[in-house]
């Protein structure tokens, strides 16, 4: 293995690492040692790769961003035929996630109640909150709904307390309750005229 390759193996360990302890732990509880000692690399290692511990939890979140939404552009953009299915669609593949034994909640919401204002996790949060918004807010529109960004504070709001509320209460099945909710809301947005029009689908904003 070159050198190139032992440092993109360790930097992937370390995240992998992060994500495990940092989702069941919390951030602040969670310290380098502890990270390093899950990965199998020397803690200079992690200060190559991240030069901090801030760095690593902003990389940790920006990889949550990632894989987040590409799971959720792939799977809307192949189950879904029209914008109105993937504006409630949106919520069936998030209650994905509350079935799975690893779920412990929001990354960035947990993240964001341990940190400081100003910092890594701020920037990282209100990166992954935009796109979120922009996610419905361009559903809506493609949907023909006549006050697309109402519809997406509305839509955001649900999203929210779905992944609060499965967390707490360690439902699984809040993702049905969340749905229908969703399922109302759209129908009373989406014009008549565009009820059962498949829109054309085009890539999500990144």
């Amino acid at each position: 293995m070159s050198p190139k390759d032992r440092a993109a193996d360790a930097r992937r360990r370390l995240l992998e690492a992060a994500s495990e302890l940092f989702s069941a732990e919390g951030i602040n509880t969670v310290g380098i040692e502890r990270v390093v000692e899950r990965a199998g690399v020397a803690k200079a290692t992690l200060y190559n790769s991240f030069g901090s511990k801030e760095e690593l939890i902003r990389a940790y979140l920006e990889d949550h961003h990632s894989a987040s939404r590409e799971r959720m552009e792939r799977e809307l953009g192949t189950r879904y035929v029209s914008a109105r299915e993937r504006l409630v669609g949106v919520f069936e593949v998030q209650g994905e996630d509350f079935a799975e034994p690893s779920f412990r909640g929001c990354a960035f919401i947990k993240a964001s109640s341990e940190a400081q204002p100003g910092g890594a996790v701020e920037r990282a949060t209100s990166d992954f909150r935009a796109w979120v918004s922009s996610l419905f807010i361009d559903l809506a529109r493609q949907a023909g709904v006549r006050a697309p960004e109402q519809l997406a504070r509305q839509l955001v709001l649900i999203y929210d307390g779905a992944a609060i509320g499965a967390w707490l209460d360690q439902d699984p099945n809040m993702a049905a309750t969340t749905r229908s909710v969703a399922a109302a809301l759209v129908s009373a947005a989406v014009p008549v005229e565009a009820d059962g029009v498949a829109a054309p689908w085009w890539r999500l904003p990144i």
